[in-house]
């Protein structure tokens, strides 16, 4: 178990808010826990929950913990102990796989408040964080069918759940209608193999703009596009320093700012149990800069419809 510690003991007392079933009371002397599938340097998903445990032992002065390569039930039971036996009473699964989990183990902890993404929850003290992957993969969508010059465009993506695919095929059939949209899936978030394949059939079928929707293999993809003098969307974490002009943009999570939030919310006894929403409007995705090779008469599109997008809630197709 891995243990970031503050040089000062604080002990903040917090009252017992009595409020609706569906709010978190507060505890005092809080610990946070977060259990990742993989390891922390995966330059991906792994690595933004690592970061926004950091943010959280930075800016609230809390003892956080963390453990690596959690993937199975087994393994997250005996995580989970460890945590409660270390004083931990906020328990962060950082992937949708820990929603079951959870659901199965909360009601042993009652004491203790379960946090997943993208998983339908319920109950008293179990929270899940879901991204708004629709709109991400609909803006990546759109810039990849514009900067295509081959009119074929390409998203990896790890699994058909992701709402990212639909989006990317919608936003790319909206910004022009001869696109052809070719999608590959991976089944798993870390095969690099597979994703790599996968990818070198797509440039056979000259796919010319690609979104690996893959915290796992992304940064693989993005080398072998520099090599073939291709276009990438970078994908969850800004990648522009990766393939400097090949990176079209990214479409990023801001994870270590929503954890960040849910702490604070937890300390405040404001934290809602159930399924919680973020898109642009919360400042928790966004788009990374443009690169130079993006007109900027569709760099101006793009952040108008993001713009509209944030105030009405409609995407363009919905105008």
């Amino acid at each position: 178990m891995k243990v970031i510690r503050i040089s000062l003991m604080v002990v903040i007392l917090f009252s017992l808010i009595v409020s609706c079933s569906n709010i978190t009371n507060t505890v005092a002397a809080p610990k946070v826990g977060l259990l990742l599938p993989h390891n922390i340097d995966d330059q991906g998903w792994n690595s933004k929950g690592y970061e926004g445990l950091l943010r959280v032992h930075s800016n609230l002065n809390i003892e956080v913990l963390y453990k690596e390569e959690i993937s199975t039930r087994e393994k997250a039971e005996v995580a989970i102990e460890e945590f409660i036996d270390a004083g931990v009473n906020l328990i962060f699964g950082h992937g949708q796989m820990y929603g079951p989990f959870f659901m199965e183990l909360k009601d042993n902890y009652p004491h203790v408040h379960f946090i997943t993404f993208n998983a339908d929850v319920q109950g008293d003290n179990i929270t899940s964080l879901h991204f708004e992957g629709y709109s991400m993969g609909f803006f990546a969508g759109m810039l990849a069918s514009e900067m295509s010059e081959t009119k074929k465009v390409g998203i990896l993506a790890a699994f058909s759940w992701q709402p990212e695919v639909a989006g990317f095929i919608d936003g790319a059939s909206y910004q022009s209608s001869d696109i052809e949209v070719k999608v590959e899936y991976v089944s798993s978030w870390v095969d690099t193999e597979k994703a790599l394949q996968l990818y070198n059939e797509m440039v056979t079928e000259e796919v010319d703009v690609f979104y690996p929707a893959g915290d796992g293999y992304h940064v693989a993809i993005v080398e072998e596009v520099k090599k073939h003098g291709l276009y990438v969307i970078g994908f969850v974490g800004d990648h522009s320093d990766l393939g400097q002009s090949t990176v079209l943009t990214s479409t990023i999570q801001h994870v270590d700012y929503l954890y960040e939030k849910v702490v604070e919310q937890f300390l405040n006894g404001q934290l809602e149990t159930g399924n919680m929403f973020y898109d642009f409007a919360e400042g928790v995705i966004s788009l990374g800069e443009f690169s130079s090779e993006v007109p900027e008469q569709l760099q101006n599109k793009i952040n108008d419809a993001i713009n509209i997008y944030i105030e009405t809630g409609k995407l363009p197709n919905e105008s």
